[in-house]
């Protein structure tokens, strides 16, 4: 365990991080708060969108510390398109099952894939294209990150997760696809606390708790 500060260290500049959280649900805003007193900076984001303005990761946005953003509803926090628009923020726009596919993939040891999600539209510019049957389908590269910042609810002292509802959302896909995974938590309880069937991730997958201050 660590504390968040000192967690965030552990981010260098120039690195690729995945954020879990759809919205600001699930998202680890501690961590995002510590990350924003971190000297680090030019990062790429693979997130589904960046927070909502001046929160989360809206705030590190604010502060000039995402160099690229790679994700799905970036309409949620009007400062993406403006600073994208003045020239930035690098944006990539996956839709939103692609993007966890290529969490999976990445995890997984994939390197890539082909979906029929964005063939023959805008979002297949650049990218390979292959007919399979009658059914176009583009070529989507998985994604791995440097570090994932993810959210559970509850952690027992060896890593072992359970997500809470909703909040669950990307931050299980996340903990599979980064060389670190840094899990903020509500709270940690001793080893055989937990349900095994309510464990979502494995300890094997997570590498720095941190417990949310009450």
């Amino acid at each position: 365990m660590l504390g968040a500060d000192a967690a965030m260290q552990l981010v260098q500049t120039g690195a690729t991080i995945m954020v879990g959280g759809f919205g600001l649900v699930g998202a680890p805003l501690a961590l995002l708060e510590a990350l924003g007193r971190s000297g680090a900076s030019e990062l790429t984001v693979i997130s589904n969108n960046l927070g909502e303005p001046g929160q989360g990761l809206g705030a590190l946005l604010r502060q000039g510390r995402i160099a690229r953003a790679i994700g799905s509803y970036f309409t949620t926090n009007p400062e993406v398109i403006s600073a994208h628009e003045a020239g930035t923020l690098e944006v990539t726009l996956l839709p939103q099952g692609t993007m966890t596919e290529a969490i999976r993939a990445g995890g997984a040891g994939i390197p890539a894939f082909f979906t029929p999600t964005g063939a023959g539209t805008a979002l297949a510019q650049g990218k390979e294209t292959r007919r399979f049957g009658e059914r176009l389908c583009v070529l989507e590269q998985a994604l791995y990150a440097d570090v994932a910042l993810i959210k559970a609810h509850v952690a027992d002292r060896l890593g072992n997760l359970v997500y809470e509802k909703t909040a669950r959302n990307f931050n299980p896909v996340m903990a599979t696809a980064a060389a670190c995974v840094i899990v903020e938590v509500d709270r940690i309880v001793d080893v055989a606390e937990l349900d095994p069937e309510a464990i979502v991730t494995p300890h094997v997958f997570v590498d720095v708790l941190v417990e949310r201050a009450a």
